[in-house]
């Protein structure tokens, strides 16, 4: 008896919906809500509808500055309902139509679209798709004025059915990090994966109609769910930064023939991440964005001599020792228990101050120092590592994060060689991320900051969430241990492993480091190379770290392989960043004498100045060009001011016409600040420039 009720009831729900739908009867229960409930799904199966998706509009992703580096841009696939215009408006528009249709697509010709159209419309189907390719906006707004078509949908039939795409607009600018959606429009890596639930929105729902052929038409009846857009995140990623970044790494990989490199450049003050790249070699040779090694658990590698940094800082704030005390290094061998430790120098360092152990790199040298000093309580030395936030993984706003790993004596791999081969950054591992912090927080007097690389999350100008900068450590040690830090660091780059970096105007401080790699349990002849620091020395604004896997050839030490690029990341952000220039004013002692206006500029425009004026001039040579002024007696002597496509113009003294001519002929871009003759100018002359180079002068 249940049964047959339970029949009766389907059979008359069944005769009900198709009634409704024939009739059009607008209604107040959702259908939707109808159809979609478990117990009712297979039978609005059976008389042909079906709940679907309406996908959301994904959220966008901008840079720091507004610029779109992941948008959703709307696409179309075009469908018809051949039989919905009337006999008028069908015949007087088809062949205009249908030959449209041919000259857009080019895949059959009119004959063959109007045939196809009849035939429809002849069966009595009232939805097909004229073509599967996917059409933009533009052309959308192009067919919606076509004949029949521009009748809309209710009287000319047409159908856009919209298909999102996700758009990069900096193509692989930054691919890994931003990340990729898959064909349900859903994060799969990156950005797009972390912050999923808030970009991805929320989808609609919707009945949709199963027609002649197979497909589904959408019954637009007032009871659909719209969707819900997503929102956008806001990110710290910086193009430019992120361009000079990406150039300079793939630049050293090619010539390097290197496996995997990552760089990564961080505000010091903010945390913010203004550039992050991950680039890996394919079987074909070629670099592209693979995986997050700056950040995942595969990048998460013993680091190396960088690890030096956090040793020192243990020693320093555990002891009374001075950078200028000394330590005997020997011939460059050491032996600890059953293993031999090596420096880099044939033949040892002999005696180093504790100072020059860390600029040269001495591994025998800070091993003795660690062991020395922590060897009798090691857990002592790992605690202070615990407590500089090494141990735990950073809380990065990206899943997927490395966990870092600092050995406990307590541990049964532990033995007589640990303590000293994890002074020198062995038998641990870090993401370069995780020892940039650490470096960041040296340059940030102290203070250790969460890395951030989202600032907020944002529905069109409405902030929803801001992710604000979270201290890690307020102080990572003494002010007295940190200034010795700061005077180790700039010697690395003045006079020890880095000085082939030590070339620029302005001051860099910063660490080599070089691990051989370990396979199958062993350590092999492959290296792990690595440079991390900050610049502007006497006032940090930037940090950075570059790591470079593997590289092949005579140059296998970070100071030769991941230092440069380091400098010629820092170059490139120096060079276009005019606010942390040290402005170079013109020397009086040039210009003195009788003769105050006449100081520098072009010689010919110049001799005939001074001859109109009556002033006695004289030329070091014939063949000057451009000239600076000297003063001798009551004469003025003009001599060679060399200009250079590749080193940055002195200016001072010159005239702005002049200036500008010479500024922009070099491929400079200026900036002018005031009035009469160049004072200053922001850039060093004599220093190597490069295209986009900013050079501010100021008048006076």
């Amino acid at each position: 008896m249940n049964i047959r009720k339970s029949i009766l009831l389907r059979v008359r729900l069944a005769f009900l919906a198709v009634l409704i739908f024939s009739l059009g009867i607008i209604y107040r229960v959702s259908v939707v809500q109808f159809v979609e409930g478990e117990q009712w799904r297979e039978l609005a199966q059976t008389i042909g509808l079906k709940v679907m998706e309406t996908p959301a509009t994904r959220g966008n992703i901008y840079s720091d500055n507004g610029s779109l580096l992941a948008t959703s841009l709307p696409f179309y696939q075009v469908a018809f309902d051949p039989y919905l215009p009337s006999d008028g408006l069908y015949y007087s528009g088809i062949d205009s139509l249908c030959y449209l249709l041919s000259n857009f697509y080019k895949d059959l010709s009119p004959q063959q679209y109007k045939r196809k159209i009849h035939g429809a419309r002849k069966a009595k189907r009232r939805y097909i798709f004229l073509n599967r390719q996917k059409i933009d906006y533009q052309d959308k707004k192009m067919m919606e004025r076509w004949p029949i078509f521009r009748e809309g949908r209710l009287k000319g039939g047409i159908i856009f059915e919209k298909a999102e795409e996700r758009f990069l607009p900096f193509s692989h600018l930054g691919y890994r990090t931003i990340g990729t959606v898959n064909a349900d429009n859903r994060g799969v890596v990156g950005l797009e994966y972390s912050f999923n639930r808030q970009l991805a929105g929320k989808d609609g729902q919707a009945i949709h109609q199963k027609m002649a052929g197979g497909g589904w038409k959408p019954v637009y009846d007032g009871t659909e769910i719209r969707p819900v857009d997503g929102y956008d995140i806001e990110t710290t990623i910086n193009v430019n930064l992120q361009d000079i970044t990406e150039t300079a790494l793939l630049k050293a990989l090619d010539r390097h023939q290197a496996d995997y490199g990552v760089a990564i450049v961080m505000e010091v003050k903010t945390g913010e991440i203004k550039a992050i790249s991950n680039l890996s070699r394919n079987p074909e040779g070629r670099y592209y964005e693979r995986y997050n090694y700056a950040v995942g658990s595969q990048g998460s590698r013993e680091p190396g001599s960088t690890f030096k940094l956090a040793s020192m800082m243990a020693l320093l704030e555990d002891s009374n020792i001075e950078l200028s005390d000394t330590v005997d290094t020997g011939e460059g061998e050491l032996k600890f228990f059953t293993e031999v430790m090596k420096d880099h120098k044939p033949g040892g360092y002999g005696v180093l101050t504790v100072k020059e152990v860390f600029e040269y790199s001495s591994n025998i040298g800070i091993a003795k120092l660690i062991t020395n000093h922590f060897g009798r309580d090691p857990q002592r030395f790992v605690n202070y590592l615990k407590d500089l936030e090494l141990s735990q993984p950073l809380g990065f706003q990206m899943v997927g994060e490395g966990k870092p790993y600092i050995k406990e004596p307590s541990d049964s791999t532990w033995s007589g060689t640990t303590l000293p081969w994890m002074s020198h950054g062995y038998e641990l591992r870090m993401t370069p991320l995780h020892t940039l912090t650490l470096y960041n927080a040296i340059a940030n007097d102290g203070k250790m900051i969460r890395p951030v690389i989202v600032k907020s999350i944002r529905k069109a100008e409405k902030v929803l969430e801001d992710f604000e900068t979270i201290t890690l450590n307020g102080k990572v040690c003494s002010h007295k241990t940190l200034e010795k830090l700061k005077i180790m660091m700039e010697g690395v780059i003045e006079r020890g492993t880095a000085k082939n970096i030590n070339d620029a105007k302005y001051k860099v401080a910063g660490k080599t480091g070089t691990a051989k790699k370990v396979k199958n349990g062993r350590y092999t002849n492959e290296y792990y190379t690595s440079f991390a620091g900050y610049f502007p020395a006497e006032s940090p604004k930037y940090s950075c770290i570059v790591v470079i896997d593997n590289p092949k050839g005579y140059h296998i030490y970070g100071s030769d392989v991941a230092a440069p690029v380091f400098k010629e990341i820092a170059d490139r952000i120096y060079a276009t960043e005019i606010e942390i220039h040290d402005h170079y004013i013109a020397r009086t002692e040039d210009f003195t004498g009788i003769f105050p206006l006449v100081k520098s500029g072009y010689q010919e425009d110049l001799i005939y100045l001074c001859n109109e004026l009556g002033i006695s001039n004289h030329a070091e040579s014939s063949d000057l060009e451009w000239v600076k002024t000297r003063i001798v007696g009551n004469s003025i002597l003009w001599k060679q001011n060399n200009v250079s496509s590749q080193l940055v113009p002195d200016v001072r003294g010159m005239t702005l016409r002049d200036a500008l001519y010479v500024l922009e002929n070099s491929g400079l871009r200026v900036e002018i600040e005031g009035r009469g003759r160049v004072k200053e100018q922001s850039l060093h002359p004599g220093t190597r420039m490069f295209s986009d180079h900013k050079i501010k002068l100021t008048l006076g």
